[in-house]
């Protein structure tokens, strides 16, 4: 009971040294803003050994713990993604700054001017697993809307987190900015992630960035309201209007680009009518490439393919093995995804253009894409700089949720002397 109790007190006071930070924050300097993310940039590269040799440690334990192969990819840090993740800091301090944005303004006949301006959320609570990198990500899109953040990373990158949060409070010292703007949860207790979620009077948000265990964890214990992230059971539906060199390119890049990130395509949906020549030679492309693709009745004859069981359909493999079904046509894609999907990002690879529209219209994914890659359901790709993740619900956030997603709005009213009848 002594343990609980001292991480009790411990999370109390990172929650009020949170909510100190973002008091000053919700007025900060833009330039400061901007200055405190360039300077954690730089640190960022310059603390590169220090920061590899910490991932190193973390790698080894994930290994000794048993950790798949994406789990350990999405935990690993090379030179590359390190000027990566240093990169999208830059990006998002090149970004405008949300804070005080007006979003819109009218007046009324009474003679009072409003305008509804953006303003800080106050403080994130961001719970993730393995991949270091949204250390960076949450850090520097908080501080950009504004708002004080309380990080807590999976054990497994628990090294690696506190590398890269060291850097980032060193940018927010250079620029003059509370160091408590950004903290780290100091331990790898579960009983600090059981507290920060009952965290009401510090903590405005969760955002929980992990499988579905983590997240189903989150929801179900929240007591601060939580941004839902759920899996990622992304779609592919090739139409009997698709064009082939597309079509194959789209659908090897959305499998087998990164296996174990969410917008990894899991499911191949194939119009009836191409199975036999397009759709046969996109699962060759995939058997090819060492997919295990795991097919339905009516593709089960194509070389290579192993029988599906219904739970494959629906399922989040982050790995490379794909789910495949032929479909009657664009409806009958609809009805599967509707069916079986998580609400996080379909494709549609055709020429059609009432087929892509009536695909748009009548699914309700956070991300819907026509002839292009499951893989770009990416915040940096879409141009935020960085996310903190895909966000599947429909309130407040939705999709990829940057800098202007993690504000809130308030109204300013300005009369003059203005009195209601």
């Amino acid at each position: 009971m002594k343990d609980m109790d001292d991480i009790a007190g411990m999370m109390d006071a990172i929650g009020r040294r949170a909510r100190a930070a973002a008091a000053e924050l919700a007025f900060a300097d833009p330039e400061a803003k901007r200055r405190a993310l360039v300077a954690a940039a730089d640190a960022l590269e310059a603390s590169e050994t220090a920061i590899l040799t910490a991932n190193g440690h973390d790698m080894a334990h994930g290994q000794e713990k048993g950790l798949g192969p994406a789990m350990l990819d999405r935990l690993m840090l090379d030179g590359p993604r390190l000027r990566g993740i240093a990169e999208g800091l830059r990006a998002v301090a090149a970004q405008p700054d949300p804070v005080g944005q007006v979003m819109a303004e009218w007046e009324r006949p009474s003679g009072l001017r409003i305008r509804r301006v953006r303003t800080p959320l106050g403080v994130v609570g961001v719970i993730f697993e393995s991949r270091p990198n949204v250390t960076a990500d949450a850090g520097a899109l908080c501080l950009k809307a504004g708002n004080a953040v309380i990080l807590r990373g999976g054990s497994e990158s628990f090294r690696s987190s506190r590398a890269i949060h060291a850097c980032l409070v060193e940018g927010l010292r250079a620029a003059g900015l509370p160091e408590d703007a950004i903290q780290i949860v100091p331990t790898r207790d579960r009983a600090a992630v059981t507290e920060m979620l009952r965290m009401v009077a510090h903590v405005d948000v969760i955002v929980p960035r992990g499988g579905k265990g983590l997240v189903g964890l989150v929801q179900a214990e929240a007591r601060v309201p939580v941004f839902a992230h759920l899996e990622g059971i992304c779609h592919v539906y090739v139409d009997a209007a698709a064009d082939e060199a597309k079509a194959r390119a789209v659908v090897l890049n959305a499998k087998m680009r990164r296996t174990g990130v969410c917008g990894a395509a899991e499911c191949l949906l194939i119009h009836r009518d191409v199975v036999e020549g397009l759709g046969a030679r996109i699962v060759a492309d995939l058997v090819a490439a060492g997919v295990e693709v795991r097919a339905g009745e009516g593709l089960l004859h194509l070389p290579g393919v192993v029988p599906a069981e219904a739970g494959d359909f629906g399922r989040e493999f982050l790995a490379p093995v794909i789910a495949a079904a032929v479909v009657e046509d664009v409806d009958g894609a609809i009805a599967h995804i509707r069916r079986h999907g998580s609400s996080h990002t379909e494709a549609i690879l055709t020429e059609d253009d009432a087929a892509a529209e009536r695909f748009f219209a009548r699914l309700d994914s956070a991300i819907l894409m026509r002839n292009a890659s499951t893989q770009f359901a990416d915040g940096g790709e879409f141009g935020m700089g960085a996310e903190i993740g895909i966000a599947t619900g429909k309130l407040h956030a939705r999709g990829p949720v940057g800098a202007e997603q993690l504000t809130s709005f308030k109204y300013l009213v300005t009369g003059d002397g203005t009195v209601r009848p």
